[in-house]
């Protein structure tokens, strides 16, 4: 390969690079061009752990929306809202060992399991974008050695993944 050859080879590449930076995420559907910044409301929390609200709420706005796109506002500047409910919060023992005739079983592992209702509001055109009443994610804790805050910050992170792939799905 001569040196003409080589220098269209690598013209011919650099356009092609420069071309490509020009592709934007933003041509799809969702979220509307409109949308540019979120507001996360705090959680109705129907059950009796009151820290989920708050835990919930820090882990949507550090999360939320830079994985739509968007930048975090007040609900009074924003273009979009999140809204919604902390349905269920339980802990259950989905491993264990049964115990011999007369002896306990053992507990393995515990899940904590916990379902929201969800709704992502377009504040400009006053229609909601996405919504699901019941968000489900699980997270699980070793019971000899972890506790059950091991598994709810899992379950949390599932459940904000599950509130951006909804979102997603939909936009």
């Amino acid at each position: 390969m001569n040196r003409l050859q080589l220098r269209a080879i690598m013209t011919l590449g650099a356009l092609l690079l420069a071309a490509g930076c020009n592709y934007s995420f933003r041509a799809g559907s969702f979220p509307p061009a409109h949308v540019r910044s979120i507001a996360i409301a705090p959680f109705d929390n129907e059950t009796n752990r009151f820290e989920l609200s708050g835990e919930l709420y820090d882990l949507l706005l550090r999360n939320l929306p830079g994985a739509l796109g968007v930048r975090a506002a007040g609900e009074d500047v924003a273009d979009a809202v999140v809204r919604g409910t902390i349905r269920q919060y339980d802990v259950v023992a989905p491993n264990y060992r049964a115990g011999a005739q007369g002896e306990r079983a053992e507990v393995l592992q515990r899940q904590v399991n916990l379902v929201v209702g969800v709704q992502i509001i377009d504040l400009v055109e006053n229609v909601i974008l996405w919504e699901s009443s019941s968000v489900r994610a699980q997270g699980l804790f070793l019971e000899a050695s972890e506790t059950e805050e091991v598994g709810r910050a899992e379950a949390l992170e599932l459940l904000v993944q599950a509130i951006v792939d909804g979102a997603q799905s939909n936009w």
